[in-house]
């Protein structure tokens, strides 16, 4: 199913900053009612940060994993004014615009992969999927995976795509093996993951790739000299995105190979 347009809600409160984050994501308070995880775009990896997490957590929810619903959050130029905290006031001014939020999972726990055993349809799904994104972010210590009434969730994607932080050489990561996947919290549950990579493929088709990337706000891109304009910069997610999954028995094979040093 192709997804819709995200929610768009207005911050009225800021509830209390997250300090294990490097980018200092914060609890805050929405007009609908809703608390979420915010992430800020200016924070350090800027925009690039709220995109890998926008198409990471839209690729998972289409591959029928667990998400949080992600929301456009909306951040006034007054907003923070009152805040005593310098640094958190300064990351605010310069967040006004169009954040993202994360629906916030009240009473989660971050997962232990020492107490429960995920189902390996499931794993192998996850561990596709980061593979996919390069994903440097689920590993033992810090896994970005919660559980809340009984399921697992999938949090936090933006250290995702991280070649985006220079477009120089992208065309030659899209076919690369993504080699940290050996540090994968659930790599060695992943016992199926050839049929994860054909289930996948299909869910992911083109028209599914590119309506996510569609998401994308405009005033996200449009900041990389790599490109002529925002339609080349947007396009080029998709592009990443698409041949990568063509040559998915390239990363595959990789998680394969690295899981049979686990198992």
């Amino acid at each position: 199913m192709l997804p819709s347009e995200l929610r768009r809600v207005s911050v009225i409160r800021y509830v209390t900053p997250l300090r294990e984050g490097g980018s200092l994501p914060a609890i805050a308070e929405a007009d609908d009612g809703f608390l979420y995880v915010l992430k800020f775009r200016g924070a350090g990896q800027g925009p690039n940060a709220l995109i890998a997490d926008l198409l990471g957590a839209e690729l998972a929810r289409a591959l029928g994993l667990n998400v949080p619903e992600l929301v456009f959050a909306d951040l006034d130029e007054a907003f923070g004014r009152s805040e005593p905290d310098e640094e958190i006031q300064d990351l605010l001014k310069a967040s006004t615009g169009l954040n993202l939020g994360l629906h916030y999972l009240q009473g989660a726990v971050t997962y232990d992969s020492n107490l429960k055993a995920i189902e390996p349809k499931e794993a192998s799904k996850i561990v596709w999927l980061d593979a996919l994104i390069m994903n440097v972010d689920r590993s033992f210590r810090n896994t970005n995976l919660l559980l809340w009434k009984d399921a697992l969730w999938l949090i936090d994607h933006g250290a995702s795509f991280y070649f985006h932080n220079d477009w120089a050489s992208w065309e030659t990561r899209a076919v690369n093996p993504f080699v940290l996947i050996k540090d994968h919290v659930l790599l060695a549950q992943a016992s199926v993951l050839d049929q994860a990579n054909e289930e996948c493929r299909v869910l992911l088709s083109p028209e599914q790739v590119q309506s996510i990337v569609a998401l994308i706000p405009e005033d996200w891109l449009g900041n990389e000299p790599y490109f002529p304009d925002v339609c080349s910069h947007r396009q080029a997610y998709a592009q990443f995105l698409n041949e990568r999954i063509a040559q998915a028995s390239i990363f595959v094979n990789a998680a394969q190979d690295a899981r049979k040093g686990l198992v």
